[in-house]
């Protein structure tokens, strides 16, 4: 059974604008998977989906469920949603700018109401993120953009999470930046036994450390395998990793046309 799970769910907006058509995808205990995809295809809509946070943007799952071990979340209160261990790392890097470095870290238990050792998840959270202790009283709306996000991912391991949702977690980040961001989040995932979903528009960074990943376009999934077959195949390399069959790095704008593949079972199949 899938630690996490999504069955043909639709997503509809004020009950009538309809965001996602019948989206599937499973997250396993200890993986990593990448929802991968342009600007507007819906992917942080399926977070906001898993986490509950729908409800503030009058969303609605409409059709189709979501289990959590087993038990159905769809349409559920985000605060039970995260207390039961599924956190997202929203887009934007949401920090409470006012507050202290520490204190920001703190807030990720405090609001969950766990009664934890607070020292020892500083301690665990500073050996992943050294920069973040040395900045421990700094004010963290003075951070730069990679601290920042250091900080947002330092957060929700304060709850000690099942689940870890990122949403772009390399947005406006330097190359070398990501890269550190990256490996961080794969020592997490192996290092914490914490699951992690990762939505993204760099497919390149995502699919260096999933395991598995899903390609979305206007709301449904096109393509899906594991990251390892996905970063070789031809049209994923054309329109999203930007190189020619030949191997030359193409901008989007040279690309002319895109298959849709809403249907396949296996790679390369057109």
């Amino acid at each position: 059974m899938a630690l996490l799970s999504l069955e043909n769910i639709e997503v509809k907006y004020m009950g009538v604008i309809l965001v996602l058509r019948g989206i599937s995808l499973r997250l396993d205990e200890g993986r990593i998977i990448s929802l991968l995809g342009s600007n507007g295809a819906g992917k942080s809509t399926t977070l906001k989906a898993i986490s509950g946070l729908l409800k503030a943007e009058d969303g609605r799952v409409t059709e189709g469920g979501i289990e959590y071990k087993g038990q159905r979340i769809d349409n559920g209160d985000p605060e039970e949603i995260a207390k039961q261990g599924i956190i997202q790392v929203l887009e934007g890097r949401k920090i409470l700018e006012h507050l202290t470095v520490e204190e920001n870290l703190k807030a990720g238990a405090y609001v969950l109401g766990r009664n934890s050792n607070t020292k020892q998840d500083l301690d665990m959270v500073y050996g992943y993120f050294p920069v973040l202790e040395t900045l421990c009283n700094q004010t963290s709306g003075y951070l730069s953009g990679g601290e920042q996000q250091m900080l947002v991912v330092g957060r929700a391991l304060m709850a000690h999470p099942t689940i870890v949702m990122i949403d772009e977690a390399s947005l406006g980040l330097a190359p070398l930046l990501q890269k550190e961001i990256y490996g961080i989040i794969n020592r997490i995932n192996k290092e914490e036994k914490v699951s992690i979903l990762l939505v993204e528009q760099n497919a390149r960074a995502a699919l260096s450390i999933s395991d598995y990943a899903y390609i979305m376009e206007t709301g449904r999934i096109v393509l899906e395998g594991p990251s390892s077959d996905l970063v070789n195949n031809d049209d994923v390399k054309e329109f999203y990793l930007g190189i020619g069959s030949s191997g030359e790095r193409k901008s989007y704008r040279e690309i002319k046309h895109y298959k849709r593949k809403r249907r396949w079972v296996g790679l390369g199949l057109g």
